[in-house]
């Protein structure tokens, strides 16, 4: 049965080192619009207000930076999902930096506070650090700390100010629910760049990661099966899809931060489509397109676009 899908158009791009990833979700736009395709034009597009302007002063915090005002992003994505989820209809989400998506988990779990929420991180990175583990500050490495409750003082580095930790506990604590998911039910596809402090936590809380070598070895429909099988408790299933998972010189370089040696656009393509025939998957999102970065002109997000399309056919097929 055809679903109705919103899309929200979330420009954060307060939590990364570099900058261009607000103009992601546009240039994703841009590319249907080049082809001639009036895809946007078929769906509800809800643009959310965005907190970039803190950007042109200095943060007040070291390891936490823009940590306030990402706290008005959580609560500002989280209201959009609760909205989308109370018309029943589908929320798909393009945002900017990958920061964010501690805010639509919060926002998802607000709204089915009941229900177990596995999430599946296709990303280069773990996205794992705290304030207390971080190399560099930047929050968009921070977001499942977020929804996990995890501070990973074991692997603690860093010394935060009383300020700094009142507006991390409030992240982490967001709509009173916290952890907001649990170890078990994450796991990570395609991470392969992980500091030392994230491999320590990731270990710890026995995070399940399917490499990329996994991938090409037991084939994607034996990895649609596996993050099945591991989500099997869940009610609902959250996918996160960070274009830096896939293989930068397969695609483009137009992403905050590329690694070498990732996935294929189509085996991501497959497994994710593979995890929505579960009839589970609650809502989608695809982070990090920039195109400020982009060696070669649009083409990150004229590759996210195809795969952005494909993707809804498949959720209005089920």
């Amino acid at each position: 049965m055809r679903k109705d899908i919103t899309f929200l158009i979330n420009s954060s791009e307060i939590t990364a080192g570099t900058r261009g990833a607000s103009l992601g979700p546009g240039a994703v736009i841009t590319a249907a619009r080049t082809l001639k395709n009036n895809f946007f034009g078929n769906y509800n597009l809800v643009y959310l207000e965005d907190n970039n302007n803190v950007l042109d002063a200095s943060s007040n915090f070291q390891f936490a930076k823009n940590a306030e005002a990402l706290l008005d992003v959580y609560q500002r994505i989280s209201t959009a999902l609760g909205e989308v989820f109370s018309a029943n209809q589908f929320p798909f989400v393009l945002a900017g930096d990958h920061g964010s998506a501690g805010g639509t988990i919060a926002g998802i779990k607000k709204q089915f506070p009941d229900k177990r929420l596995g999430v599946v991180w296709i990303d280069a990175h773990g996205d794992i650090h705290s304030p207390y583990t971080t190399p560099s500050g930047n929050m968009h490495g921070m977001p499942l700390s977020t929804a996990l409750n995890s501070d990973n003082l074991n692997s603690k580095v860093n010394s935060i100010s009383e300020e700094e930790k009142h507006v991390w506990d409030a992240l982490k604590e967001l709509h009173g629910i916290a952890p907001k998911i649990h170890p078990e039910d994450l796991i990570f596809i395609g991470v392969r760049d992980l500091e030392e402090q994230e491999i320590n936590i990731i270990e710890e809380l026995k995070i399940r990661n399917v490499l990329v070598e996994e991938v090409r070895s037991k084939g994607e429909g034996t990895i649609i099966q596996e993050v099945l099988s591991h989500l099997n408790a869940c009610d609902l299933i959250y996918i996160s899809f960070d274009v830096d998972s896939m293989d930068p010189d397969i695609t483009s370089y137009g992403t905050g931060t590329p690694v070498k040696n990732g996935l294929f656009p189509q085996e991501v393509l497959t497994i994710m489509k593979g995890i929505i025939a579960s009839n589970k998957v609650c809502c989608l999102e695809v982070v990090e397109v920039n195109p400020c970065l982009d060696d070669k002109k649009n083409k990150m997000a004229e590759i996210t676009f195809e795969i952005v399309e494909d993707l809804v056919k498949k959720i209005e097929s089920i």
